[in-house]
């Protein structure tokens, strides 16, 4: 016997089709006492869905609970992240960085005066004339 809020995403569930488990898609509540699960056969290769309420936590029983540490994200979000971490903090190790990715083709001169003329100089103050 199952809860309806044993009912997790990913979850093995026996109760739903008569003689195979299915695994749990979405589950979406209606207040505290009933739910629509989504769920999918693998056994037919079906989704489908049902009205399940409290009533029904008889009949249910967990086979597998869903997984806590899925690595089932979008990779691509992913390595917009981590690209962006990576350039967030690569300054740190290479204080060109801004000459070595950037489109423009600097002279030898150009870099030595940024780098260690006007970037080592105090600030200047500038006031707004109008």
């Amino acid at each position: 016997m199952a809860s309806l809020e044993e009912l997790t995403v990913g979850a093995s569930i026996e109760g739903i089709v008569p003689g195979t488990a299915v695994t749990v898609v979405s589950v979406k509540w209606h207040g505290s006492s009933s739910a629509t699960l989504i769920y999918r056969d693998d056994a037919a290769g079906t989704v489908g869905q049902q009205l399940l309420f409290r009533s029904d936590e008889h009949r249910l029983r967990v086979l597998d609970e869903g997984r806590n540490w899925a690595f089932d994200g979008d990779g691509a979000l992913y390595r917009l992240v981590s690209e962006a971490q990576r350039i967030r903090l690569a300054y740190l190790f290479d204080p060109l960085l801004a000459v070595h990715i950037s489109n423009v083709v600097p002279l030898p001169h150009q870099i030595a005066a940024v780098y260690n003329e006007m970037l080592g100089a105090p600030a200047i103050a500038v006031s707004a004339r109008g």
